[in-house]
């Protein structure tokens, strides 16, 4: 069938207004009450569950897709999210991801409901919340908890124009709490020091080995700790982000990361907690059919398709056993960056190879 195309105004509307609302993780529900509106204003009946994803199904011919777009940025309430124009392109904090994301979907949920069923498969559409950061991916582990098996293949509308997710990147994160005795740093010296723990813990992470196959990383992105230049400081901490494409050599990483952190702190005579803020599944499941569906899609509307691993809502999609990927459907740059922008007519591309991708499911 003839692709029904909104106009790239449309779509830009759309795409100011989701992006204009403040949508941090954890506090979600400003946006989550938007795109209920607009889905509404669509003609579908709106859903919202314990954890606040916004849900809409349609019915349809051919397998149960689940199509889900996560709701939640990295920047906190206080970010101006104001979309401003340079150069042709349009900025602000969050306008790609997940902002874009969103805006497609809701086009083409738009179109749908006015497309004949059997032009389309059996879809549910999600809104997410807590994919970002210490989301963990709250609002996608939620539905799947629930209705894993009301579906037959999930697509995340997540990443850049071209790119197909294919395989999860798995992820351990750690927040890490040094305490110790601390005092004056005159007068109690050399009385044990939470900061100076951390940074020998950090120095020790940083002389991890790790495989470049799979592909396997480690960061400390955040320190705190400390009150005054002249005050041995009693708390300290940091957070810690390991990742592998491989379960089992995560969970090497994982171990040996620990153990140097609790040799530091025997060292220094510090007291310390640790305790696990992320834990995303590092998985890879028989979905050839669903990624070559994906490149053919592309491949329609004149891209190239990219594989390559990612974190995404499709992570716990594949740590249940469905076939999943994560499709993007804007070019863009700076992503979790104040600077982030997109170019607009990426937009309507992004939604064609959509349409395309869900159509080649209908009545399959």
């Amino acid at each position: 069938m003839t692709i029904p195309l909104p106009s790239q105004e449309t779509l830009i509307a759309l795409l100011r207004r989701i992006c204009q609302t403040p949508a941090p993780t954890f506090a979600e529900a400003a946006r989550g009450e938007l795109i209920a509106e607009l889905w509404q204003q669509a003609g579908v009946e709106v859903s919202r569950d314990s954890v606040g994803n916004v849900i809409a199904e349609l019915a349809g011919s051919g397998p149960r897709v689940l199509l889900a777009a996560h709701l939640d940025t990295v920047f906190d309430a206080a970010t101006d999210v104001t979309v401003k124009e340079s150069e042709g392109r349009l900025c602000a904090p969050g306008i790609g991801d997940n902002s874009a994301s969103l805006a497609v979907v809701t086009a083409l949920l738009q179109a749908l409901q006015a497309a004949p069923e059997v032009s389309r498969p059996c879809l549910t559409l999600a809104a997410t919340v807590g994919e970002e950061g210490l989301g963990d991916l709250r609002g996608i582990r939620q539905l799947l908890s629930e209705r894993a098996q009301e579906f037959d293949l999930v697509i995340a509308v997540d990443g850049h124009l071209g790119t197909i997710a294919h395989a999860a990147v798995g992820s351990k994160r750690y927040e890490v709490e040094l305490s110790a005795k601390g005092g004056h740093s005159w007068g109690d010296f050399p009385s044990p020091s939470a900061v100076h723990a951390l940074g020998e813990a950090v120095h020790a992470l940083n002389r991890l080995t790790v495989p470049s196959a799979p592909r396997t990383s480690f960061n400390v992105g955040q320190v705190w700790g400390g009150t005054s230049i002249n005050a041995i400081a009693q708390r300290a901490g940091f957070n810690l982000d390991l990742r592998s494409l491989d379960a089992d050599v995560l969970a090497s990483l994982e171990a040996e990361a620990v153990a140097r952190i609790r040799r530091v702190a025997k060292r220094h005579g510090v007291e310390l907690t640790l305790r696990v803020v992320g834990n995303r599944p590092a998985a890879t499941v028989p979905n050839e059919q669903l990624v070559a569906a994906a490149q053919a899609a592309l491949s329609e509307v004149g891209l190239a398709p990219r594989l390559s691993a990612s974190s995404t809502d499709a992570n716990a999609a594949m740590a249940v056993g469905l076939p999943a990927v994560a499709f993007g459907v804007y070019h863009g740059g700076d992503a979790h960056r104040l600077s982030e922008w997109l170019e607009p007519a990426s937009l309507l591309l992004g939604y064609r190879a959509l349409w395309r991708l869900l159509e080649s499911f209908r009545g399959a």
